[in-house]
């Protein structure tokens, strides 16, 4: 689906236990095959550093329902700066829009430090309105959010299905380099989130699979939920 010059996609999202978790992986792993960034069959890790506005937009905007709403974040995997990505993740009602722009290690640490005319000059317009919204809005650093992620790929449909495990918070630090990053729970049991995404359809056999008619779904944010955990540790 397009929406202006931006491809959307359909996104659900949905809490699942330890037992349909197992269940699911099982029933997918035959049809579908491991994402290309997995390490091991448990998946990948990833962390995010999310960054929000003097009035925390990108919390109340999500809990308000707000129809089109932006989360900005960098991203890397496996605690490595091979590949370091500025991200907006776009929401526009039931369907999302992910862009995505790679930055250097000394680039990074350029936006940490609030150095940020470099972006200006990049040919992106994900990096100019990156950074007008810390200029304009004084958009900063709110919270890591770390995870490992368990994903597979199913070609027709576009299909991407990820079970999101030991969602925690970073308490102690705002630099996803950090090698002392203390890390708490952020969802305080074995609950899995379970997302499938997929371009114009999602295939009947799919579908099945997943047993999603047996689930109701939920408007997950894991920034919502770890921002709200580290509160108690950041109180901001």
């Amino acid at each position: 689906m397009k929406y202006g010059n931006k491809t959307l996609r359909h996104e659900l999202k949905y809490y699942i236990n330890g037992y349909e978790f197992e269940k699911l992986r099982r029933r997918i792993r035959p049809v579908a095959g491991l994402d290309q960034n997995s390490v091991t069959e448990e998946g990948y890790h990833i962390r995010s550093l999310y960054f929000d506005n003097t009035f925390d937009n990108a919390i109340y905007d999500k809990n308000a329902g707000i129809y089109r709403r932006d989360k900005y974040r960098i991203r890397i995997y496996n605690k490595s700066d091979r590949k370091i990505k500025l991200e907006r993740k776009s929401k526009y009602s039931d369907y999302i829009c992910k862009e995505s722009l790679e930055l250097t290690r000394e680039e990074y640490q350029k936006v940490m430090a609030r150095d940020l005319e470099f972006l200006k000059k990049k040919d992106s317009e994900l990096a100019r309105d990156f950074y007008y919204k810390c200029i304009s809005e004084n958009m900063q650093p709110r919270i890591i959010v770390d995870y490992l992620r368990e994903a597979y790929i199913y070609e027709l449909g576009n299909v991407r299905i990820t079970f999101d495990k030991q969602l925690a918070a970073g308490v102690n630090s705002m630099d996803i380099f950090e090698p002392q990053l203390v890390t708490v729970n952020a969802i305080h049991n074995k609950t899995v989130v379970l997302e499938i995404k997929y371009d114009d359809y999602l295939p009947d056999h799919i579908h099945g699979l997943m047993q999603l008619e047996s689930h109701d779904r939920s408007a997950i944010s894991k920034y919502v939920i770890c921002r709200e955990e580290g509160m108690r540790y950041f109180k901001k």
